[in-house]
C-alpha cells in the first residue's frame, strides 16, 4: 500500500446501492443500475401492485355512486356507516338507520364469502370473486335499466360486492394493504413516513430497495388510486346515466378473464431475486450440539500435590 493514498484497492469500502442489489464505488456510479431493480421485481409483484391501484379506484368508483344513488350510503366505507347508524340511532329514529345496517351486515357477509372462497383450495379463487362482483355490477345495471331499481336492493347487492372484493388482494409485497379501508392506509403511510425520517431500518425488507419511503409511495398510490375513482364517478353519472357501473364492470371482466390468472393467483408472493454477492453472504454456522445420548465429561478436581502442613511448634 503506498503512503499517502489512503486504503488499497482491496480494502476500500464500498456501499449498497438503493436502487439494486449490486455494489456501487465511492464515486455513486451504479453498475446495475434501473434494469437491475426491473430484474428484481418479479412480474407477479408488479402485477399485484398494479391490480391493487386498480381494484381502489373501483371501490372509490362504486362507492362514490351509491352515494349519488342510494341515498347517502357508502357501501365500502364502513366507518362511516358506522357513524351514521350511531348517529341515527341516538337520535331515537331507528327505521332511518336500516339502510347503513344492512350495508354492514352485507359487507361482512362479502368478507366472510370471499375469505372462505380463498381458503377453500380453488386454484383460482381470485378469478371467480371478481367474476362474482362484476356479475353484481351486472345485477345493478339490469336492474336499473328495468327502472326499477330498489335502494335497499342496491345498497344490500353493492355492499356485499364490495366485502368480496376486499379480499381479493390484502398484501403487496409484504406490506398489508385496504382496498376500502382507506384510514388504515393513511395511517400506514403516515408511520412509514416518520420512520422514513428517523431513519428507522425496515423490519421485514425485501432486499436493500425496499425502503419506508417505497411502502409509502405504495400506499399513496393506493389512496390517489381511491380518489380517482371518486372523481371519475361524478361525472360519469351525469354522462352514463343508468350505465354508469358499466366501466368497472369492463375492468373487473377484464381482470377475471385475462390478467388475474396470470398475476400469481393463490401462489405465494415471489421474492425478490438476490445477487451473487449476497448468495456469498452465508450466515455463521452454529456450533454442534452435544448428543444428549452422551455423558457429559465432568471436569476433574484439581488437587494440590502438596500434603496438608504439619502444626509446627
Amino acid at each position: 500500500m503506498r503512503r499517502g493514498r489512503g486504503r488499497s484497492r482491496k480494502h476500500r469500502p464500498h456501499h449498497w446501492c438503493r436502487q439494486c442489489l449490486v455494489r456501487r464505488k465511492r464515486d455513486g456510479r451504479c453498475k446495475g443500475g434501473s434494469r437491475t431493480l426491473i430484474k428484481l421485481l418479479s412480474p407477479g409483484a408488479r402485477a399485484e401492485r398494479r391490480l391493487a391501484i386498480c381494484l381502489a379506484l373501483i371501490a372509490g368508483y362504486v362507492d362514490a355512486y351509491a352515494i349519488v344513488a342510494l341515498g347517502g350510503i357508502f357501501v365500502s366505507f364502513m366507518s362511516g356507516n358506522t357513524t351514521r347508524t350511531g348517529s341515527i340511532i341516538g337520535q331515537g329514529n331507528f327505521v332511518a338507520a336500516l339502510p347503513s345496517t344492512l350495508a354492514i351486515v352485507f359487507f361482512v357477509a362479502g368478507a366472510f364469502a370471499g375469505t372462505w372462497l380463498t381458503h377453500s383450495g380453488l386454484r383460482h379463487s381470485r378469478r371467480f370473486l371478481l367474476g362474482a362482483v362484476a356479475a353484481s355490477l351486472a345485477v345493478i345495471i339490469g336492474v336499473t335499466q328495468l327502472g326499477s331499481l330498489d335502494a335497499a336492493v342496491g345498497i344490500a347487492t353493492l355492499s356485499l360486492a364490495m366485502g368480496m372484493m376486499n379480499t381479493t388482494e390484502s398484501r403487496v409485497g409484504a406490506e398489508a394493504v385496504s382496498l376500502t379501508f382507506v384510514t388504515g392506509d393513511l395511517h400506514r403511510m403516515g408511520s412509514h413516513l416518520a420512520l422514513a425520517v428517523k431513519r428507522v431500518p425496515l423490519q421485514d425488507a425485501q432486499g436493500p430497495w425496499d425502503t419506508h419511503l417505497r411502502r409509502a409511495r405504495l400506499l399513496a398510490s393506493l389512496w390517489a388510486g381511491f380518489l380517482s375513482g371518486a372523481v371519475l364517478s361524478r361525472p360519469a353519472i351525469s354522462y352514463l346515466g343508468a350505465w354508469v357501473l358499466l366501466p368497472p364492470f369492463l375492468i373487473l371482466l377484464a381482470l377475471a378473464l385475462v390478467w388475474v390468472p396470470l398475476a400469481s393467483d393463490n401462489l405465494p408472493i415471489e421474492q425478490p431475486a438476490r445477487s451473487s454477492l449476497q448468495q456469498r453472504r452465508r450466515p455463521p454456522t452454529l456450533a454442534p450440539m452435544m448428543d444428549p445420548t452422551t455423558e457429559a465429561v465432568q471436569p476433574r478436581e484439581v488437587t494440590s500435590r502438596q500434603g496438608p502442613r504439619k502444626g509446627g511448634g
